[in-house]
C-alpha cells in the first residue's frame, strides 16, 4: 500500500469521527483514533504517526517485539489482543495501557510485574458483550465482581472498558455496552474515563454510543495480509 493511501484514509476517518461527534456528542468531548498495527509494516505505521496519530494498538506480543525498534517513538502503545500471563513480562515496560484484561489471574500478573518495575499500569476490562464463545472477555454479569477484585490490586489503575461487539446486530450490542459502561461508572466507585469500542466497520456507530477510543486497522492501512 502506498503511503499516500494512508494519508487519504486517515483524512476520511477523521472526517467521519468529527461528523459523529458533532451529531451525537457534546462539543467538549473528544474521540481518540488508534492505529491497529497487526501485520502492518513499520513504514506505514510511522507514516500514520507523522500525520498525527499518537496511539498504536498491538494484538500480538511476538509481532510487536519484532517491530518495536522500528516504530516512531512519538506514539504511545496499547496492547489490545488476548494476552497470556506468561507474556506480560515482555511488554510491561513498553505499553501505556493494556486493554484486554478479562480475568483476575491476568490482572494479578500485571500487578506483580508493574510493582516489580516501579510503575502503575493503566488497564481496561474487556467485556464479551455478545457472549460469543470465539471471543475473550468477561461476561457482563461477571464484570462487577472482577472490577472489585482488580481495584484492590497494587500497580494497576482501571481506566474503563473495552469490547468487540458481534458484527451481526452490532448496533444493539454497542448500545448495550454503552448502558453497561454508564451503569458501572455510576455504581462501582471507580473513576473510569475510557470506553474503547468501534473498529473499521462500525466506528461511527460506536462514537454515537459513547465510545471515546476507536481502534482502526484495515480502514487506515488497507486489508491485512496474514502470514
Amino acid at each position: 500500500m502506498e503511503l499516500s493511501r494512508v494519508d487519504e484514509n486517515l483524512r476520511v476517518i477523521r472526517a467521519n469521527v468529527a461528523d459523529a461527534v458533532a451529531k451525537y456528542r457534546r462539543k467538549d468531548e473528544t474521540v481518540r483514533i488508534m492505529a491497529v498495527t497487526k501485520t502492518v509494516a513499520p513504514e506505514l505505521v510511522n507514516r500514520a504517526v507523522e500525520l498525527g496519530i499518537d496511539l498504536l494498538g498491538e494484538n500480538r506480543v511476538q509481532e510487536y517485539l519484532s517491530k518495536a525498534e522500528s516504530y516512531d517513538k512519538r506514539a504511545e502503545v496499547h496492547f489490545i489482543g488476548h494476552l497470556q500471563t506468561n507474556k506480560v513480562k515482555y511488554i510491561i515496560n513498553d505499553m501505556t495501557m493494556i486493554q484486554s484484561v478479562d480475568s483476575l489471574k491476568l490482572g494479578q500478573e500485571i500487578s506483580r510485574l508493574a510493582v516489580k518495575n516501579g510503575r502503575v499500569m493503566d488497564i481496561l476490562c474487556e467485556v464479551n458483550i455478545g457472549g460469543e464463545e470465539s471471543k475473550s472477555g468477561i461476561a457482563p454479569e461477571g464484570l462487577s465482581g472482577l472490577l472489585t477484585r482488580l481495584s484492590e490490586l497494587p500497580g494497576v489503575r482501571i481506566r474503563g472498558l473495552m469490547t468487540i461487539p458481534p458484527p451481526a446486530q452490532g448496533d444493539i450490542f454497542l448500545g448495550r455496552m454503552e448502558e453497561l459502561y454508564n451503569k458501572v461508572r455510576e455504581t462501582s466507585g471507580i473513576a473510569m474515563d475510557v470506553l474503547s469500542m468501534g473498529m473499521t466497520h462500525d466506528y461511527a456507530d460506536a462514537v454515537r454510543h459513547g465510545s471515546n477510543l476507536v481502534r482502526i486497522g484495515s480502514g487506515l492501512f488497507g486489508e491485512r495480509v496474514y502470514k
